[in-house]
């Protein structure tokens, strides 16, 4: 027997474990296999005797299967000679498989947007009330749930922000940004956090940060513009405002800023 028979009986041996496992994508997948490593060969009476009581059994054991039923509800026939209507049955049944598994994955990632939807909209309607505690413990769980979703952490830490609770929208985007170091939006946001919260010295750190990922964000530079003002740092706000406007010369905020940090230096 050719190498290759040997490993089409091996796949199609494999089926009846794999169904009884739940793995009907891989047990489909090696009678589709295991059918055209057959058909690739030219077999001798008794190899192709064997190879049809094979793949009978194959049948059989598909067509037994309740759940494999449920998505392929139609019968699987298996006439010796017929080796081909089968593998485009096999074809078939795999489609159906792919598409029963995208939907399972499309039902699960829209339970997901739903189960955060829920759970932000609660955590708003804590933050409304002022009840800091409550909100903080479903914003708290829902980033457990969600450990790796800095987009996630960031709208926490806006709502927060929102709230006045500067402190909590920190430790949000501070840990959001050990998932992504690189986030250039987070560092604007903490940024902004800190100049509210009027730790400037911190701020000027995270915002130097960001500048050693970009140079060429006009609004990052009008962001530090902002700190600068808010710090009375006039040459400093000159500076970035000019960054700013370098980068976008129809950028009006930045341009009154510039004006503003030029008429302060005069002074």
């Amino acid at each position: 027997m050719s190498t290759d028979l040997i490993k089409s009986r091996k796949k199609l041996n494999s089926v009846s474990t794999l169904l009884k496992k739940g793995k009907y994508m891989p047990a489909v997948q090696a009678v589709h296999d295991g059918l055209i490593l057959f058909l690739k060969n030219q077999v001798m009476k008794t190899e192709r005797a064997e190879f049809e009581d094979i793949l009978a059994k194959v049948a059989y054991t598909l067509n037994s299967d309740k759940e494999l039923r449920k998505i392929y509800p139609l019968i699987i026939s298996y006439t010796p000679g017929k080796e081909r209507a089968l593998l485009d049955s096999m074809r078939e049944l795999l489609q159906e498989l792919q598409k029963a598994l995208n939907d399972s994955v499309q039902d699960d990632l829209q339970a997901i947007v739903a189960q955060k939807k829920a759970a932000l909209e609660k955590g708003q309607e804590f933050l409304d009330a002022e009840e800091w505690d409550k909100a903080r413990s479903v914003f708290d769980q829902l980033v457990s749930d969600f450990s790796g979703d800095t987009d996630l952490k960031a709208d926490i830490a806006d709502r927060y922000l929102n709230a006045g609770r500067y402190q909590e929208a920190f430790n949000m985007l501070d840990d959001a940004l050990k998932d992504d170091p690189n986030a250039i939006h987070l560092y604007n946001r903490i940024g902004m956090v800190l100049r509210k919260m009027k730790d400037y010295e911190t701020a000027e750190k995270y915002y130097l940060k960001a500048l050693t990922l970009t140079t060429h964000d006009e609004y990052l530079h009008y962001n530090i513009g902002r700190l600068y003002y808010d710090w009375r740092k006039w040459e400093k706000m000159a500076r970035s405002a000019q960054n700013a406007v370098d980068i976008n010369p129809d950028f009006a905020e930045a341009v009154k800023m510039l004006k503003f940090a030029q008429k302060k230096l005069a002074e």
